[in-house]
């Protein structure tokens, strides 16, 4: 195979990379015991109304004869005597809790003393800071941690087995979130509000995630658990081995990163940034840090882009300098194409020798666009899944870099850009169909980019135009008619 060929099969398989791994990925600390802090308990009276003793992981409806209000440390949650969360506030959180989780009644408590699964009523001890059930001898504590969790801790000296159920409903926004029941195991699950799934894993904690925000529950340690997720909109956890106490905690956050890596437990998986999350991480960590000196996500963009580029120069440098070479021995390879056109293997092999002498790397010029490829999709997933970014301002008509640009003023900035990048770039490639093909690349990747990120749009334009600088650095420090040596 040419090296014509060969070039054309690499930017083949390197636009495919791009345009159907972006379709299949995007197209969609330590534990401390913390001393409880006293609960405030508001107790509302109403109508009594019957338990409920089904065994049906279907709708919640509320049968609630009292509500129980637990607040402190910046958050409060309201749960009936059946278990069953109405409502959870946090002086943090963007949005209202019930448009988050998207139910009046997003998870209930059941339990199974031998019986079947099913809510068992508690009544506040009018001595005690706890809740009771005679029948069972079953009791509740709550308490507040200085972080805004709230914990919950259910004994009986009679054997139970336990089942969490959570309820919402379908809903997408236009920015592409998406309600999702969310589950941690050994690693970050989620699913679609209304699809069906089974299984046995160890969970360490499960709730509702949708637009930024988390509400759910975790373990001190993780726990064997049976889950279903339904079309009833349910998904449901329950064990399977009779104990004596239940502990668990409770949350609602906003999904900042650095507050739930605080909280511990795994929850900042939560943030999900998929198979390139080692890369995302530190994306996030570095444009926090320069935010922290200059308070522009935009800027901070620029600042990480360009040290970026500086870290990779050497294989940068590396793979101009091929460029450079495949040029200059190109009227070499045009008399050598000419001299043994009827014979492709000696074609071929003399070819390959010049290459070696040279110095030169038929393939070496698509270094930088496969260095890039982790470092995109990880700057799309923190763009995508960082609250911090969201409604971030840049200058002008750009307040949102996690949206779009409203004029695709950048789009076309980072077209032309590239346009410009490959029009510097060495090209040994001759035949007109593959000229035209390569021509259109920058086109096509502008088209893509139209209704991403803006920030994404400004990460590439700031790349390829410091990248543009580089190689003409690196090509005007070398003579035109010598050959570079590394």
């Amino acid at each position: 195979m040419g090296s014509e060929q060969r070039n054309a099969l690499v930017a083949v398989v390197l636009s495919g990379l791009i345009l159907f791994g972006w379709q299949y990925y995007f197209a969609p600390p330590k534990n401390e015991t913390i001393a409880p802090i006293e609960p405030v308990v508001k107790t509302e009276q109403t109508t009594p109304s019957k338990v409920s003793d089904s065994a049906s992981t279907g709708p919640i409806e509320p049968v609630a004869a009292e509500q129980f209000t637990v607040s402190g440390a910046g958050v409060s949650i309201t749960f009936d005597n059946n278990l069953t969360v109405t409502n959870f506030e946090n002086s943090q959180a963007a949005f209202d809790f019930q448009n988050t989780v998207g139910s009046k009644v997003p998870m209930r408590v059941e339990f199974d003393f031998g019986e079947g699964f099913k809510t068992i009523p508690f009544q506040k001890d009018p001595e005690l800071n706890v809740f009771k059930n005679a029948q069972y001898d079953a009791a509740l504590a709550t308490s507040v941690d200085e972080k805004g969790v709230i914990q919950f801790k259910v004994t009986s000296s009679k054997p139970f087995k336990y089942r969490f159920i959570y309820k919402s409903e379908a809903k997408k926004l236009e920015n592409g979130q998406e309600r999702v029941f969310a589950y941690y195991t050994d690693e970050l699950n989620r699913e679609l509000v209304g699809d069906e799934e089974t299984g046995d894993r160890a969970i360490k904690w499960a709730g509702i995630d949708f637009n930024y925000h988390l509400f759910g529950l975790y373990f001190e340690k993780a726990l064997p658990l049976l889950y279903k997720s339904g079309t009833d909109n349910t998904f449901s956890m329950h064990s399977t081995k009779a104990e004596n106490e239940l502990a668990y905690n409770l949350v609602f956050v906003k999904k900042e990163y650095n507050d739930l890596t605080a909280l511990g437990h795994n929850l900042n998986q939560s943030v999900d940034f998929g198979i390139w999350g080692f890369f995302a991480v530190w994306i996030l960590k570095g444009l926090q840090f320069f935010y922290k000196f200059i308070p522009n996500y935009g800027v901070s963009i620029i600042l990480l882009t360009l040290l970026i580029r500086l870290i990779t120069f050497p294989l940068q440098y590396k793979s101009f300098v091929s460029m450079k070479k495949l040029q200059l021995v190109q009227p070499e390879l045009t008399k050598i194409r000419e001299k043994f056109k009827d014979d492709p293997q000696r074609m071929q092999k003399e070819s390959m020798e010049l290459f070696r002498k040279s110095g030169a790397n038929p393939i070496g010029g698509c270094l930088p666009l496969l260095l890039q490829m982790p470092v995109f999709f990880a700057f799309y997933k923190v763009l995508y899944a960082a609250v911090e970014l969201v409604d971030a301002p840049f200058i002008f008509w750009l307040q949102d870099l996690s949206n779009k640009d409203p004029y695709y003023v950048l789009p076309v900035l980072m077209t032309g850009a590239m346009f410009l990048q490959q029009k510097l770039t060495p090209n040994t490639i001759t035949d007109p169909v593959q000229k035209k093909m390569m021509l259109f690349m920058p086109l096509i990747f502008g088209v893509i980019m139209k209704d991403l990120p803006s920030g994404l749009s400004l990460y590439i334009f700031v790349s390829t135009i410091f990248g543009i600088l580089q190689q003409m650095m690196v090509f005007n420090a070398k003579t035109k008619n010598t050959p570079v040596v590394v």
